[in-house]
């Protein structure tokens, strides 16, 4: 036991000191960070722009009801044929322009048969948000329109229009929100994310170690006082512990650059109350703002934590054993690459599991039956678990992943013992079955 601590610190340090990891704990935080503000720059100068829009409206239909807005403004003309028109916008170097061609019958107009042939024309491809705008706009002025010219009132038609927001409660009565079902599934699908990204990522860089070692020959010399089990076991938990080093930093970094960067430019929760908005929208906009945090808060806050580091850690190991076996059986990165894809297909397949099922019924057969899947687990259990998962099934879940674990080191342990010694040929999968039956 005393060598596996000697391995573990050896591997720890040997990792946390390196030039490499030192780099890329420091910038990560730094690079998320800088992308975001870079991001949200470029999207407020593209949100700032004004789309300049020309109008040509032989209808005579649309030019006092389509109003100009902070981010399309429209310009009318009339009496211009097709050609005219483009002429006139090319001129004045337009982003658009919209052409609606003369009604005919001005007493009995056909609205849909309208509808159908009005133009946008631009000299590149408009986005689809400016589409959208433009068309719902157009769609509601000619839709009050036709319910004018059926006969309809128009204010009796929006008096008398139902909206329903089902108030979802739980059989112990608790309350829900869309906002909590949305929030669910974004939390789920960023802990499963982490969760891959973190195994694979981890996972490489114990078989990196452990490939390093071997094709320096230092392994012949480790190996001579120290059992293989316990070297392997070393460096899957050394590893661990660099990666939850790793991550500890970076949530420390982020949340110092975060706070340095709100003091700097000045930006803080209070700065809502300087908007220019009216005291309705002001209103609206802190009730989302509180219906957000009070879904936020009603999330599983403390069991998502500690069962994220449970099966974090759990995962880690499970396969933190199956890539130092890999490492052990190859002599290069390329050779492994034949393993990598057995090994990685589970985590895959969790990943799209929980994608495509956990969101629809959390509680479902596909979902319940793969957060039982040790090799999936880690993964769909964690999507799972905002949605409100036992604890009880939580702890058979990982009770399997464990005991798996320990399966799988017992497996990766014998062809560790053979395969860190080998040298100069390419393993088959038939040869990993020979080791296996020493």
């Amino acid at each position: 036991m005393n060598h596996t601590r000697l391995i573990i610190e050896r591997e720890y340090l040997t990792q946390v000191k390196n030039k490499k990891f030192i780099i890329i704990t420091l910038l990560i935080p730094f690079l998320f960070v800088g992308v975001g503000l870079f991001i949200s720059f470029l999207t407020n100068i593209n949100s700032d722009s004004i789309k300049n829009i020309t109008l040509v409206d032989n209808s005579g239909i649309f030019e006092n009801s389509l109003l100009s807005s902070d981010t399309i403004k429209f310009s009318f003309l009339d009496d211009l044929d097709e050609e005219e028109a483009k002429l006139i916008s090319q001129e004045k170097n337009d982003d658009a322009l919209i052409f609606i061609p003369n009604v005919i019958d001005t007493k009995n107009i056909n609205y849909v048969e309208l509808s159908k042939s009005i133009k946008l024309i631009s000299e590149d491809s408009p986005s689809l948000t400016l589409i959208n705008s433009i068309e719902s706009r157009l769609e509601k002025i000619l839709t009050d329109l036709n319910y004018t010219n059926s006969g309809l009132d128009l204010n009796k038609i929006k008096e008398s229009k139902i909206y329903i927001d089902l108030v979802q409660v739980s059989f112990e009565g608790e309350e829900s929100t869309k906002i909590d079902g949305l929030l669910k599934m974004a939390f789920g699908f960023i802990l499963g994310m982490l969760l891959y990204m973190f195994v694979f990522i981890y996972g490489s860089m114990i078989l990196r170690s452990v490939l390093e070692e071997k094709t320096s020959r230092i392994v012949e010399i480790i190996i001579s006082s120290v059992k293989p089990t316990q070297l392997m076991l070393g460096k899957i938990i050394g590893t661990s512990l660099v990666a939850f080093t790793q991550i500890f930093i970076w949530i420390a970094l982020s949340l110092i650059i975060s706070t340095l960067v709100s003091f700097i430019f000045g930006v803080s929760t209070s700065d809502i109350n300087s908007l220019d908005v009216s005291d309705a929208e002001f209103a609206q906009i802190n009730s989302g703002i509180q219906i957000f945090f009070s879904a936020f808060f009603n999330l599983p806050l403390l069991n998502i934590l500690i069962a994220f580091v449970f099966f974090f850690i759990s995962g880690l190991f499970l396969y933190g054993s199956l890539f130092a076996a890999i490492g052990a059986a190859v002599d290069s990165e390329t050779d492994a690459n034949q393993f990598m894809l057995p090994v990685g297909m589970p985590l895959m397949i969790g990943l799209y599991v929980g994608v495509f099922t956990v969101s629809e019924d959390p509680s479902g057969t596909i979902p319940t039956i793969f957060s039982h899947i040790p090799f999936t687990s880690p993964i769909v259990m964690m999507m799972r678990i905002p949605y409100g998962v036992p604890i009880y099934e939580q702890l058979i879940s990982l009770s399997i992943l464990i005991a798996t674990f320990f399966a799988t080191v017992w497996f990766a342990a014998k062809i560790y013992r053979v395969g860190i010694l080998m040298y100069g040929q390419k393993p088959s999968y038939k040869d990993l079955y020979k080791w296996l039956k020493y």
